[in-house]
């Protein structure tokens, strides 16, 4: 087991850096990132984050466009993470 006491890189969760897009159009974890031991931490705190959310939304979106999500359940997604993303920015979301 790795020691995880040590403090966090400074790339740790920034999404760009610990998931980046590749020229294929998806994301993969850079080979420098396999060795740290605080990877699994690192990538859940960026899939947490702003960009992480609106990462999470994007994917809705092509559930939805391919058949796999229903319009009750893609409203019900996006308004939760509308919510999330509102949180984080540190505004208030009025009730829809």
């Amino acid at each position: 087991m790795q020691n995880t006491s040590s403090p966090p890189p400074y790339c740790f969760g920034k999404l760009e850096n610990v998931f980046p897009e590749g020229e294929d159009g998806f994301r993969n974890t850079p080979e420098s990132c396999v060795p740290c031991c605080h990877k699994t931490e690192c990538l859940r705190t960026a899939m947490a984050g702003t960009g992480g959310l609106k990462l999470q939304e994007k994917h809705v979106d092509r559930a939805y466009a391919a058949g796999m999500l229903g319009f009750l359940g893609r409203w019900s997604r996006k308004k939760d993470l509308q919510r999330r993303l509102s949180k984080k920015k540190g505004g208030n979301h009025e009730n829809d």
